[in-house]
């Protein structure tokens, strides 16, 4: 999982690559778009008519669709669960609160975040296999406030799931040299059980390619590490021990750049060796 700042980078960022940095206008034309299409389901809605209302959702959803490079930059073309690009398969544009139904820890239904369907804060971009898995599991901590359309409070909800835009919640997820998700150290109950649930759900550990990839990452900046510290223990007497630590500084740094595939896992393998000397070379 992977840190996507959504809310502070738009389409028309000017730090975007160009070709898909949308203009202001375009981008004004898209979210009165969206407002329309709101209004026309909330009607729907209040006149009782659900299936129309999720009728209309499917005929527009190349709406959302128009967004998926702009999204995918966010990520540097990868998924913002897996931190994968091909290994989690098929890229997609998911709803974070699933649109139609949500369904509880039990599996009972009730009626989905339809009023978020065309808003942008609430996508995701998703591998094929957390996305299938996912479908409409979206449970709340017991006792949680759940928000509906005529009484807005998603921020005051508490779901089990953990999202990649929130940077708090992508602290909470750890890697092993086995190439699992796992909780980080010293997260309280109540998160652990949510990275245990957003693991488990989203087979995060469960793909067998993802975790296989997830070791071979791992394995490569543990040479790295190891090359590293013996070619530091040696450098100041020797030139070519010198320009080793160089190099395998630079390949640490190159496994833990944002747009690296499994970054987050490169960043685990230095982390848990508890050396501030290694850490500062992820920064």
């Amino acid at each position: 999982m992977i840190f996507v700042d959504l809310e502070h980078k738009l389409p028309t960022d000017h730090d975007l690559p160009a070709n898909v940095r949308w203009l202001q206008k375009d981008w004004d034309d898209w979210l009165a778009e969206s407002a329309r299409l709101v209004n026309e389901m909330a009607k729907l809605n209040a006149a009782g008519k659900k299936e129309e209302r999720n009728k209309l959702m499917d005929q527009h959803n190349g709406h959302w669709g128009k967004l998926k490079p702009w999204l995918l930059a966010l990520s540097s073309n990868k998924c913002w669960f897996t931190e994968a690009r091909d290994i989690a398969s098929h890229l997609d544009v998911e709803h974070f609160r699933p649109k139609r139904t949500a369904r509880d820890v039990k599996g009972f239904e009730r009626d989905g975040y339809w009023w978020l369907a065309f808003d942008y804060m609430n996508f995701r971009v998703a591998g094929t296999v957390p996305n299938r898995k996912k479908g409409a599991w979206f449970p709340l901590r017991r006792g949680s406030r759940c928000s509906s359309y005529s009484r807005r409070c998603e921020g005051d909800e508490e779901p089990y799931f953990l999202d990649p835009t929130n940077a708090h919640d992508v602290s909470l997820l750890a890697f092993d040299e086995k190439g699992d998700a796992i909780p980080a150290p010293g997260v309280s109950r109540w998160d652990r059980v949510r990275v245990l649930r957003t693991v488990d759900r989203l087979k995060l550990t469960a793909h067998p390619a993802l975790s296989e990839e997830r070791r071979k990452v791992w394995q490569r900046v543990t040479t790295q590490i190891n090359l590293y510290q013996r070619a530091l223990s040696q450098a100041k007497y020797s030139a070519s021990a010198r320009a080793e630590a160089k190099n395998a500084a630079a390949e640490i740094k190159r496994h833990t750049k944002p747009d690296a595939e499994l970054s987050l896992v490169a960043k685990w393998c230095v982390w848990l060796r508890n050396d501030p000397q290694l850490s500062r070379l992820v920064g």
